[in-house]
């Protein structure tokens, strides 16, 4: 099995530099005539997979399965398998961040050998990057993917992202230990999560590994602005887009032509200047 960074730079060559989320909120739900129950969430993610099958990434929301409980966990393990099956590589954005025996816990479910493990997984370091070495041990053995949380665009996270900490902002230091890490074990396994929005991203020129882009489309980020964010290299950007291309639903058809133009819109990141 190949590690998670040379798994994603293939897909992202062969089927463009674009990461789908499946977020099934209750006013989508309703949006597209499903029940705001455990029934219409498998319908949703079930017209889903059926459009994303040919895509790089997709990105199940793991809130909004575990809020319908044991059942909602059912729906996300089985849509899980259905994306793997046809050979979407899956991040599940959990955004999980503990210590210790807690944190050892969540990368056996996200990252080890259960139903839930995706290629890779969100993961929260604000309890100290170095809180996450279970997660990313685990992900190492198992040739899974982390992507990290540096600097996202919730105007509440700048005071601490932005914060300064040895003459550097909290959220550099992040993208340096993420990128220490992809040095230390093999490159690009360790990605981390910038936001489309922010006027002053950190720099990640020297990360050697993937940048998950948040905030495209709905949220206001700009496909045709994402280039070059924060130093970023040619492949190394993965915008994800969410409500832009799932607003098209629930019709197969106009979700997979949604996405199409999304991912025309962000080809040119795959490619050298």
């Amino acid at each position: 099995m190949r590690g998670f960074g040379a798994r994603l730079s293939v897909a992202m060559a062969q089927r463009g530099p674009l990461c789908l989320g499946i977020d099934p909120h209750p006013e989508l739900l309703r949006a597209w005539g499903l029940g705001v129950d455990a029934d219409g969430l498998a319908r949703f993610s079930d017209i889903c997979v059926s459009a994303f099958a040919e895509f790089a990434v997709v990105k199940p929301q793991v809130a909004f399965f575990e809020s319908y409980g044991s059942a909602g966990y059912a729906v996300l393990e089985r849509t899980i398998a259905g994306l793997r099956d046809k050979g979407v590589l899956v991040l599940a954005d959990a955004k999980r961040g503990d210590i210790g025996s807690t944190m050892a816990a969540y990368a056996a479910a996200w990252a080890g050998d259960s139903p839930l493990a995706a290629d890779a997984v969100t993961a929260s370091p604000y309890l100290g990057f170095g809180s996450l070495r279970p997660l990313l041990d685990t992900a190492r053995r198992h040739d899974r993917g982390v992507f990290v949380l540096a600097a996202t665009s919730n105007p509440e996270g700048a005071s601490v992202q932005g914060a300064l900490a040895g003459g550097r902002t909290v959220a550099q230091s992040i993208v340096d230990a993420a990128g220490a890490e992809n040095s230390a074990r093999g490159p690009g396994s360790v990605g981390v999560v910038v936001g489309a929005t922010l006027a002053a991203p950190p720099d990640v020129s020297a990360l050697n590994g993937p940048v998950l882009v948040p905030g495209v489309g709905a949220q206001g980020g700009r496909p045709e602005a994402l280039a070059g964010l924060g130093g970023a290299r040619a492949g190394q950007l993965l915008p994800a887009v969410s409500r832009e291309v799932l607003r098209s639903g629930p019709d197969v058809a106009a979700l997979r032509a949604a996405a199409d133009r999304m991912r025309e819109a962000v080809g040119y990141l795959n490619r050298s200047a």
